[in-house]
C-alpha cells in the first residue's frame, strides 16, 4: 500500500494497492497484510517520510538511506520468523501455521534454489 502524492492538488491523493505475488494464496496474503496494518495503526508505527524525487536517479548514498524491501525469499522468510506475533493476534494464524509455512518455504523452495547454478551463472562459466 501507498498513497501517492502528485501534483499541487490534495484531492489528487490516493491509496495505491499493490497486489502480492499472484503465485500466492490470495487468503493468507491479504489476511496477512491487514494483520500488518492493524499492528501499525495499534502501535502507532509512523510511515516514513515521502520521498518526491526519482528513485533511479538518486545518488548512492541518499539511496541507501532509504529503506527497501528484501529481494531474497530467504532474508523474506528469516523476517517472518523473528516478527510474526502480530499476524497471531486474534487466532487469525496460529504458531503451528506459521513455524509450517517457513518449514515448507526454506525446504521446498530456498534449499532447492540454493544448491542449484542460476542458468545465467551456469552460461558465464560453463564453457570457461
Amino acid at each position: 500500500m501507498r498513497i501517492p502524492i502528485t501534483g499541487s492538488n490534495p484531492k489528487a491523493k490516493r491509496l495505491e494497492f499493490r497486489s502480492p505475488d499472484s503465485s500466492g494464496n490470495p487468503y493468507l496474503a491479504f489476511s496477512a497484510m491487514l494483520m500488518a496494518g492493524l499492528d501499525g495503526i495499534k502501535n502507532k508505527i509512523e510511515p516514513q517520510a515521502p520521498v518526491d524525487k526519482d528513485l533511479y536517479e538518486l545518488p548512492p548514498e541518499e539511496a541507501a538511506s532509504i529503506p527497501q524491501t528484501p529481494t531474497q525469499l530467504s532474508d523474506v522468510i528469516d523476517r517472518l520468523e523473528a516478527d510474526h506475533e502480530y499476524l497471531t493476534e486474534g487466532g487469525v494464524f496460529t504458531n503451528d501455521l506459521i513455524e509450517t509455512w517457513i518449514s515448507f518455504k526454506r525446504e521446498n523452495e530456498i534449499e532447492p534454489v540454493n544448491i542449484r547454478p542460476h542458468p545465467y551463472e551456469f552460461a558465464l562459466y560453463y564453457d570457461v
